[in-house]
């Protein structure tokens, strides 16, 4: 797709900026949601392809929203049912993948139960199960662990690394918990004042600003040197 941030399929990324309010999430304009640009046109060149090509990306990208929404009075496997026919996929398909991707994200045994029932950690991971419906290349996952317990939030954390791995999913990470960002990426992407300062490996932006080799280091240790920098 031609982004710098964007990793190797089976790979993850994530991108970390200060908390800022009233602005869409970095992934909105890959994703085709509007841009806080408004009316402002650009060319093919600088348009992202989401904004674009709206339809074409959909079909190849999954999004996790901060606040995963469903029919409350619907059971996973009806919520997950009405997904797939808005994505045309036929009943005699989705039945066969609602019960894969409900077995993937542990929700096999509460398929019938209604989604108002469900604690936040069950809805976040039938918000994965609703991503993987369509088989996507990319998926964008916009603070997946908020809210969490610990258990839940580690649940989740393993869900999207072997989402990463097994599945080869590239699987980006927006989030303000960087501890967390640095047990799933692969590769990190900094934001400051709406730029995107650094992208890459950790251990690189390590050595680059820190200058270290072996030595332990946290990503916040790295975000604040390029902080103190802009």
């Amino acid at each position: 797709m031609g982004y710098p941030w964007m990793s190797s399929r089976g790979r993850s990324s994530a991108f970390w900026a200060p908390m800022v309010r009233a602005r869409p999430p970095p992934s909105s304009c890959c994703w085709g949601l509007p841009s806080h640009r408004g009316g402002r046109r650009g060319s093919a060149a600088s348009t992202p392809l989401g904004t674009r090509e709206p339809l074409k990306v959909k079909r190849l990208v999954g999004y996790l929203p901060e606040n995963v929404g469903f029919y409350q009075d619907m059971s996973a496997r009806e919520n997950l049912r009405y997904v797939a026919r808005l994505n045309h996929i036929p009943d005699r398909v989705s039945s066969h993948k609602i019960d894969e991707v409900l077995g993937i994200v542990g929700l096999s045994e509460d398929a019938q139960k209604r989604v108002g029932t469900f604690s936040r950690g069950m809805s976040q991971r039938l918000g994965i199960a609703e991503v993987l419906i369509k088989d996507p290349r990319v998926c964008f996952l916009d603070e997946p662990t908020l809210g969490l317990d610990p258990d839940g939030a580690i649940r989740m954390i393993e869900l999207i690394q072997s989402l990463s791995r097994e599945r080869t999913i590239t699987m980006l990470v927006s989030s303000h918990n960087l501890e967390q960002v640095q047990k799933i990426s692969h590769r990190v992407g900094i934001m400051i004042k709406g730029k995107l300062v650094a992208v890459g490996p950790m251990q690189e932006l390590a050595n680059e600003k820190l200058g270290v080799g072996k030595q332990k280091y946290t990503l916040e240790q790295i975000y604040m040197k390029y902080f103190h920098e802009v």
